[in-house]
């Protein structure tokens, strides 16, 4: 995300600011010395390939802007950046692929880092009817198709609460990456008005959840069917791809939801 022309003290400053890091926290967290992290971040010493990796891992900074941060630097990119459908990430595609079927009959999909659609099992597709045939044009943005007045929306049983989470989740994905793609992503779905007819928002609709989880409602001619959410990505992946991509997977939150997917999947 940032501009490889940019000085690579320049990015480490963004970088420990972005993580509210004095020097002194990022320096012992590095173990090196106050005076040698500001003599990087100033220019006076440029750091070892090493050193840019270190500090990389101890500002959680994505794999993506790890290999901008050591371009800046004068070094080569560490982690390749391969399309799914590459060869290398064959092992990678299949065990995403099994995942996605093994959870039939209930519904699951594989996102990248802007929230577009990179797979569906088969349990997805009939909770989608009803919605513009527009917003399923590829690339899909899971997130517009779900808040947009012409996707989902309107079928969301607890519209507020879901949409509160989903802009919870993208925040903190904002503060983590800083990409620019995401913010543009917020304003653009702050700026959807709430579907018409929105009934008075209940004062505890996750009342019977004791306040673990936020579900997932939705209005269907089975009647309303209600998920709870799981995120599944990659452990210590080193391409960026695999470590942009996310599965989330959708559980029943009741017997009702349970009995009509199967009911669905028997169909």
């Amino acid at each position: 995300m940032m501009n490889n022309t940019r000085p690579v003290g320049e990015v480490l400053r963004h970088w420990r600011q972005r993580r509210r890091l004095s020097q002194l926290d990022l320096a012992l967290d590095a173990e090196i010395s106050t005076r040698h992290l500001s003599f990087m971040e100033t220019g006076r010493s440029l750091p070892s390939r090493e050193m840019v990796l270190r500090l990389a891992e101890r500002l959680d900074i994505p794999l993506r802007e790890r290999n901008t941060l050591l371009m800046a630097a004068g070094y080569a990119p560490l982690f390749p950046e391969r399309k799914l459908d590459d060869p290398a990430l064959q092992a990678a595609r299949k065990a995403m692929e099994l995942v996605l079927a093994g959870h039939e009959p209930y519904p699951a999909l594989a996102i990248d880092r802007h929230w577009n659609l990179v797979a569906t099992n088969k349990a997805l597709a009939p909770l989608l009817a009803g919605v513009d045939p527009a917003l399923l044009q590829p690339p899909v943005n899971v997130l517009r198709l779900s808040l947009h007045p012409q996707g989902v929306a309107p079928r969301i049983v607890n519209y507020r609460e879901w949409r509160a989470h989903l802009f919870e989740r993208l925040r903190h994905q904002i503060d983590v990456s800083g990409d620019p793609v995401l913010e543009d992503l917020m304003r653009e779905l702050s700026a959807y008005p709430a579907p018409a007819g929105l009934a008075p928002q209940a004062q505890c609709e996750h009342q019977s959840y004791a306040g673990v989880v936020v579900p997932f409602q939705l209005m269907t001619p089975a009647g309303t069917l209600s998920f709870i959410s799981t995120t599944t990505v990659f452990g210590t992946p080193l391409d960026v791809t695999l470590s942009e991509l996310a599965l989330e997977s959708f559980f029943p939150a009741d017997a009702q939801t349970a009995q009509a997917l199967r009911l669905h999947a028997a169909a």
